[in-house]
């Protein structure tokens, strides 16, 4: 599954992204709407999946339940056959991953050599960055012999072009942006975590009697994200169309900071709600809290705004700003971000589990239950990490975001200029 999951997520974004002319205004708009849609269609699955599904398979038959994802997969693959001469297919050009090796490879071999007097093998006319200038060396030629006939590299683990550095340059560029989309996705996972978990010892009883499945506040985020683009994409962006004549979007930079605050007020909005979820139930003398399940609302709502701005603008960010033969790599990076992000969350959790119980004292966890602790400073830490990573966001790595789009910008017009003159 873990193999069957890799293989579709990142290309399956990838993919969808070649099929528009980055080069106009209105091919990057429409890949903008692809973004969000795609996003939106895959949460809505989710919700689906977590909830008919999930019925299906525990209260009629499991093989059933198993029947109706293998029939979904079915009919997609029968879809996708269909439509395959209708795709734009980009041609493959060889392991992006070892390019990158190589060029790590050969600027390694020349790093005493001095680049003021030397030329550098640039076929493609490539435009050069000022950042992370050492790994340029990798592109300069030292001798004519490092060239055959042609004119062309003998050993490319030796000789590389100067795209092939650039596209080194942008992937490590983009490393401050992934950094703080971890630290805010963070916040995404500890409503799936310690969320649940306040969910478990809250009064899951509607007025009507109906009884609320704790895991169902999983779903929150889910129908908060959806939605939000389904607003944003059927009223703003096709009323502003409308009145103006022009969509009006928000910025890569303006989603990801709206993301951040979303995060921080999520993490705010929680420690608030679990002190008063607390402080009920200790007043109650029960395991359970009387407050009610849906006072958890807003705080998993949130979560779902982090998701729905933040997730979706770095998503789109690395798949736009790289090649197109590094989209894949693109939607790789996305999911180990995502990835990176639980881990953490475990890893703090853990830390501040055996660093407050020392002495004898109550982890701030609780133990098998939260209201012997204090989860709310565990929602303050997240809020004070969140502000931290906010301010490196707007301080260093807002910076790069920039940077990128205007390389990128460059190089989609010089592109543009010689297939006119081609």
């Amino acid at each position: 599954m873990a193999i069957g999951a890799g293989g579709i997520r990142p290309c399956n974004i990838a993919f969808g992204a070649d099929q528009f002319n980055t080069t106009t205004k209105e091919g990057r708009s429409q890949l903008e709407s692809f973004f969000n849609w795609w996003y939106f269609s895959f949460t809505f699955a989710l919700v689906i999946a977590l909830t008919a599904v999930v019925y299906i398979q525990t209260n009629i038959s499991w093989v059933i339940g198993f029947a109706i994802p293998t029939s979904c997969l079915f009919v997609s693959i029968v879809i996708f056959v269909i439509g395959h001469h209708a795709y734009i297919i980009i041609e493959p050009q060889g392991s992006v991953f070892v390019d990158l090796v190589k060029v790590i490879t050969a600027a390694t071999r020349k790093h005493s050599l001095d680049c003021s007097r030397c030329s550098f093998y640039d076929p493609d006319f490539h435009p050069r960055t000022k950042q992370l200038r050492c790994l340029e060396k990798a592109a300069v030629i030292a001798n004519q012999n490092e060239l055959d006939e042609d004119g062309k590299p003998k050993n490319g683990w030796r000789l590389c072009s100067i795209q092939q550095v650039e596209n080194l340059k942008l992937l490590l560029g983009m490393m401050p942006v992934c950094l703080a989309g971890i630290g805010c996705f963070m916040t995404m996972d500890q409503q799936t975590t310690i969320g649940i978990l306040q969910a478990i010892q809250s009064n899951n009883v509607l007025p009507s009697g109906f009884n609320i499945p704790p895991g169902w506040m999983g779903l929150s985020p889910m129908i908060a994200l959806s939605i939000w683009i389904s607003t944003y994409e059927i009223l703003w962006v096709l009323q502003t169309k409308r009145l103006t004549g022009k969509a009006k979007r928000l910025t890569m930079t303006q989603r990801i900071n709206i993301g951040l605050i979303s995060a921080m007020a999520c993490s705010i909005v929680a420690s608030f709600i679990e002190k008063k979820r607390r402080t009920a139930a200790l007043k109650h003398g029960s395991f359970k809290s009387p407050m009610s399940i849906l006072m958890l609302l807003p705080q998993f709502a949130l979560s779902g705004l982090v998701e729905a701005f933040a997730a979706v603008a770095i998503m789109e960010y690395l798949t736009t700003q790289l090649p197109e033969s590094m989209r894949t790599v693109a939607g790789a990076i996305f999911f180990i971000s995502l990835s990176m992000a639980s881990y953490l969350n475990s890893m703090l959790i853990n830390i501040v589990h055996k660093t407050t119980k020392k002495g004898g004292k109550t982890s701030w966890l609780g133990g098998h239950n939260l209201n012997n602790g204090k989860l709310e400073n565990i929602y303050y830490l997240a809020a004070s990490i969140e502000a931290l990573n906010f301010l490196y966001f707007n301080l260093y790595a807002r910076r790069f975001i920039a940077t990128s789009c205007t390389i990128n910008k460059e190089s989609k017009e010089d592109q543009h200029n010689n297939e006119d003159q081609i």
